[in-house]
């Protein structure tokens, strides 16, 4: 009896887990192309320098818009040893990234710094 019990709580709970049906849209992805681009995880802690060669940040997030979910690229700019350091956001399309370098190539630090301090929602 104890079998036939479990069994009965097993089938009631997953029939109350389904919930209501959600409609779901598919895409058919290039997985090639996919596969090729860059992964948020990697990006995070990556030096961004401008066409001087430069080392003007470093990204230390990636965020999306939730209205439009355009990308921004979140750096830490100025300060020295972690003391002084800013965060401002950039739009992800000024970022260039080749060789596993990212650019903003007009950039200066002093040009980021200027930027309006960006400030993480609490969670």
């Amino acid at each position: 009896m104890g079998v036939a019990s479990l069994l009965a709580a097993l089938i009631s709970t997953t029939a109350l887990a389904q919930g209501a049906p959600q409609s779901v849209t598919e895409r058919r992805t290039e997985v090639m192309q996919t596969g090729s681009g860059f992964r948020a995880s990697k990006l995070a802690g990556t030096s961004v320098y401008n066409r001087d060669k430069d080392k003007i940040g470093t990204i230390d997030d990636l965020i999306l818009s939730p209205t439009d979910h355009t990308a921004f690229a979140i750096l830490s700019v100025g300060g020295f040893l972690g003391m002084g350091k800013h965060y401002v956001a950039v739009p992800f399309g000024d970022l260039q990234i080749t060789a596993k370098q990212v650019t903003m190539p007009e950039a200066t630090k002093s040009s980021l710094e200027a930027l309006p301090e960006f400030k993480y929602a609490p969670d």
